[in-house]
Formats: C-alpha cells, sequence, structure tokens
C-alpha cells in the first residue's frame, strides 16, 4: 500500500508538471506580435482586440483582467475578462461597474476604481469574474475639473493609500491659458490639487480636505504612479506644463517647446515640493528654473533652487500614464526591479513631430536609476510620422505583470491589450 501511494505521489507530481508544459506550449505569440516591435528574445500576442477606451489594468492572481474605462460600454465603466483555454487570450469579456475613469488596482479582496471625483471600491467575488455591484465610497471631495482629472490610486501595504490629485491648469495663470498672463502667486490651487493626497486604504467615506493629508505638492499631473515594494517608496512620473512658445514667444521658439519641460520621474517622500507651478525641470541645463509666468526668462532659478528635482527627466510632452516596477521572473535578470512607463504621446509638440505611444525601461539599483532608460516596446502608433494624436491608431495607457510574469499593455483609443512574454 505503501509503495502504491508513493507511486500515485509520483504520478501526480508527473500529470502537473505536463499541465505546466502544455500551458507553456499553447502560450503563443502572434507571428506579428500584435503589430509592435521588442527587444530580441521577445514576443507577444494580442489578448483581446477591442474593449473600449482603455485606461489602467490589473491582474487578479488567476489571470482574470480588468480594465478601468474611460467611458461606459454596455453602460458599464469596468472591461472584465477570462481566459478559459489557456491560450492566453480572453474568450469571456463582460463589463461592471457603473463608474467611469483611470485608476484601478486589487487590493484586500476588493476592486478599487478611481473616477474622476472619488475612490470607489467594488467587492470580488470567489471564483467570479465580476465584482460585486454594491460599491463603497471610500475617499471623496475631489472637485470635478475639465483637465488633468484621472484620480489613480497605490497602496503602500501599510494601510495607507495615495491619489493623485491633477492641477486643473497648466501653470495657474490670473487669465487661463491666455498669452502673456502672469501667474497667480501664491497659486490657491495647490491648496486642493497639484500634489498627493494620502488616505488610510479602507476606512470608508473619507473626505479629500479634512480626512486625507497632502503627502506631497507642486506636481501638476501624475497619472503613472506606483509603488516599490523594494524600497518601499511611492514613484510617479508627471505630465509637464504645455505652451512656452505660444504664451511666451520672446522668450521660447517652437523647437525650445517642443522639447521643454522635461517628463519628470519622481521618488515621492512626505512633504515633498517639486515646484509647480513655479518651476519646471530643463533637461539640457540638468536644474530646475524659473517658469514665465513668475518672470523667468528660461535660465533664472531663484526660488527653484530648494525643490525636488526629478531621479530622472524624460523628453517634453510624450505623456507619462503608468509606471510598473517589475518583480517578475519570466524576463531576463537585467529587467528584475526595474521601471516599466507607458507613454501615451501628446499634442504639445507642434510644429515638430509628435512623440511618445511607447514602453520604456528604466535599470534600477536600491531606490534610484542605475542607467539610461531605453525604449522597450514601440509601434504603438502604427505610422512612423505622428503630426496629431488622432493620427496614432493605438496609445499605450496602462501596464501590468501577469502572475507568471509577463508584461501586459492597454491601448487607450479602441482598448487592445497585448501580453509580453520572453522565451
Amino acid at each position: 500500500m505503501k509503495h502504491l501511494f508513493v507511486l500515485f505521489i509520483v504520478l501526480a507530481a508527473f500529470s502537473c508538471s505536463q499541465q505546466k508544459k502544455t500551458d507553456t506550449v499553447k502560450l503563443t505569440a502572434d507571428a506579428d506580435n500584435g503589430g509592435i516591435t521588442l527587444p530580441e528574445g521577445f514576443s507577444a500576442l494580442v489578448v483581446a482586440d477591442e474593449i473600449g477606451r482603455g485606461r489602467h489594468i490589473a491582474l487578479n492572481d488567476n489571470g482574470d483582467i480588468y480594465v478601468s474605462l474611460r467611458d461606459h460600454d454596455e453602460n458599464k465603466g469596468i472591461a472584465c475578462l477570462r481566459d478559459t483555454t489557456g491560450d492566453g487570450r480572453a474568450d469571456v469579456i463582460e463589463y461592471a461597474g457603473e463608474h467611469t475613469g483611470t485608476g484601478i488596482k486589487l487590493h484586500k479582496g476588493y476592486l478599487y476604481f478611481g473616477s474622476d471625483t472619488a475612490v470607489v471600491r467594488y467587492p470580488l467575488q470567489s471564483g467570479e469574474l465580476l465584482p460585486g455591484n454594491n460599491w463603497e465610497m471610500i475617499a471623496r471631495g475631489f472637485p470635478q475639473e475639465r483637465q488633468h482629472e484621472a484620480k489613480p490610486m497605490e497602496f503602500d501595504g501599510q494601510g495607507n493609500m495615495y491619489v493623485t490629485v491633477g492641477a486643473p491648469a497648466n501653470a495657474c495663470m490670473e487669465q487661463m491659458r491666455t498669452k502673456g498672463s502672469p501667474g497667480m502667486d501664491p497659486c490657491p490651487i495647490l491648496e486642493y490639487a497639484g500634489g498627493i493626497w494620502k488616505f488610510k486604504d479602507d476606512v470608508l467615506n473619507q473626505d479629500q480636505l479634512t480626512d486625507g493629508e497632502r503627502y506631497a505638492t507642486g506636481i501638476r499631473h501624475a497619472v503613472a504612479n506606483s509603488w516599490n515594494k523594494q524600497v518601499n517608496e511611492l514613484y510617479v512620473v508627471q505630465h509637464g506644463r504645455d505652451q512656452l512658445s505660444q504664451f511666451f514667444p520672446e522668450i521660447f521658439d517652437d523647437k525650445q517647446n517642443a522639447e521643454l519641460p522635461a517628463e519628470e520621474f519622481f521618488l515621492v517622500t512626505e512633504g515633498a515640493d517639486f515646484g509647480w507651478p513655479y518651476c519646471y525641470y530643463d533637461q539640457f541645463r540638468e536644474k530646475k528654473v524659473l517658469a514665465p509666468e513668475y518672470g523667468g526668462d528660461g535660465e533664472m532659478v531663484e526660488r527653484c533652487e530648494n525643490k525636488m528635482d526629478p531621479i530622472m527627466a524624460f523628453p517634453g510632452h510624450i505623456g507619462p500614464n503608468d509606471l510598473l516596477f517589475y518583480s517578475g521572473e519570466m524576463f531576463p535578470e537585467k529587467y528584475r526591479n526595474g521601471a516599466f512607463i507607458a507613454f501615451h504621446g501628446s499634442w504639445n509638440r507642434a510644429p515638430e513631430p509628435q512623440s511618445g505611444y511607447f514602453v520604456v525601461f528604466v535599470p534600477f539599483e536600491g531606490a534610484y536609476p542605475s542607467g539610461d532608460w531605453e525604449i522597450f516596446a514601440d509601434g504603438f502608433a502604427g505610422i512612423e510620422t505622428i503630426s496629431s494624436t488622432r493620427d496614432a491608431e493605438y496609445r499605450p495607457c496602462g501596464l501590468a505583470q501577469g502572475p507568471d510574469g509577463s508584461l501586459y499593455v492597454v491601448d487607450s483609443n479602441k482598448g487592445k491589450i497585448w501580453r509580453i512574454i520572453h522565451s
């Protein structure tokens, strides 16, 4: 009997091994990698072609996929996808949730969702793809805005939630986006926006201004945010200000307008001030300079001397929209604990060609980048020269890591989802 039991265990282990091997064989990349280009050794398959205007993406431990939507689809704001065949492609696509927006995270058995004015959570149901309908309000009181309204959130694993509150302005001008208008000083927007607010992650009905704590300020808008578990710190990538040459043509030309200011990668510590709207980062001078709305001439530093610098600077106006620190084992060692950033593309490089529309990789050692950034996944736009954001076929917006270490990318135009694998 003892020998039979041992034989049974061996056969069961062999069966599991064969099952894993079969699953791996089934995961076959598309011949054209879904239309994108990748480094040698990487390939991609299309999980879904069109689920609606996707924003951010989250994966459950069983591989179920949840995507926040910018607009309602089937009167719902969350696309829920499941692969029941093991080939990596979603054969079940359903919709849930009454809110639309950007932020979406799985946390403590709930699906947290950042609409433009609140953070809510939907209960997950064991074995079920769709979350429950009875949502709970976690954080509210955010003003309804017409620009920079996304509310992505992140968790530190210590009971706290961090919410980006974008500034509803370009540079806090007295007359919004008006040539030559000075900036308001002090900028009243910073009292309720332009930074990161900290909340408890499971307390209901918290109000931004009475219950939330302003964790950091001087951040114009950071759609891309992630808690780096290796060093227990929050990181974000900011959308820099626009229209330097349009509003101050006596100081800036169109080429400078296209390249400045940098999109900034921040390590966000409590109490940090990154300088918006008074300052911006000039990646060519490698320093923060005074904004023209506050008397700057493109070189003056003055009050910007003590503002926090980025840990890395990217070209201007390429639109960082998501950030992920890679912890999987599928990709080669160089990618371990490094950062992937999805660049959505922007409109403010004209008359220069638009740029962005790719996913980059930044190697890390400890809390800081250990080398230059590099384009990891490209070709989403479908064309070489992009004059307008409308020209791009796809725009990468959200990133997520799968249970097996694969990297998921979601597009915001149609909601196409790629799964990037390495073999």
